[in-house]
């Protein structure tokens, strides 16, 4: 596993990523707790989020009525990040996020209702700050947990952002990400 001395040298290579563009690397889909696919394309529909996918029936955050929050319909992980704590796939579980893709998603570049072009998707960046689950520690370490925690680096958002479909489409694996605004 890693540790927080190469987390922290890490730091500003993952800063670098790009602000405005970028493609989808892998995308995954989810059916059950602990069920990982990574097909060629996902369907993204702001009523269902991805059809098939556990967020409409175990949404880990629920609005007040009980049904599943919009707001985390979709997880976008930096692949700078994933692959600092995940550097052999092969080791350890892939952390299950919709998109990974080379974006820098700060506050600073991606504030909250920020809008992204996904394919033919669109996505509003959640207010949701994705602090990591318990799963993330047990699989890249206690180091990656309390790095992607610290005080000082909240608004890098290390481990991603939530996001809200707002219009339906498809992402394919390559299709491009673009910032609509900020």
């Amino acid at each position: 596993m890693v540790t927080m001395d190469a987390l922290m040298a890490a730091v500003p290579q993952i800063q670098a990523a790009p602000k405005d563009a970028t493609v989808a690397r892998l995308l995954t889909f989810r059916p059950a707790r602990n069920e990982r696919q990574h097909p060629g394309h996902l369907v993204l529909t702001r009523e269902r989020g991805i059809p098939g996918e556990r967020w409409l029936t175990e949404p880990w955050l629920k609005l007040p009525d009980g049904s599943p929050d919009p707001s985390i319909q979709v997880s976008i992980l930096p692949t700078r990040v994933h692959d600092l704590v995940r550097p052999d796939p092969g080791a350890a579980v892939h952390p299950g996020d919709t998109i990974l893709a080379d974006l820098d998603t700060s506050v600073a570049n991606l504030p909250e209702g920020a809008v992204l072009q996904a394919g033919s998707a669109r996505l509003r960046v959640s207010p949701v700050f994705n602090n990591a689950c318990v799963k993330w520690k047990v699989r890249y370490g206690r180091d990656a947990m309390d790095w992607v925690n610290l005080p000082q680096h909240r608004d890098l958002r290390l481990r991603g952002i939530l996001c809200a479909i707002i219009e339906d489409g498809e992402i394919r694996q390559g299709d491009p990400i673009t910032v609509v605004s900020r």
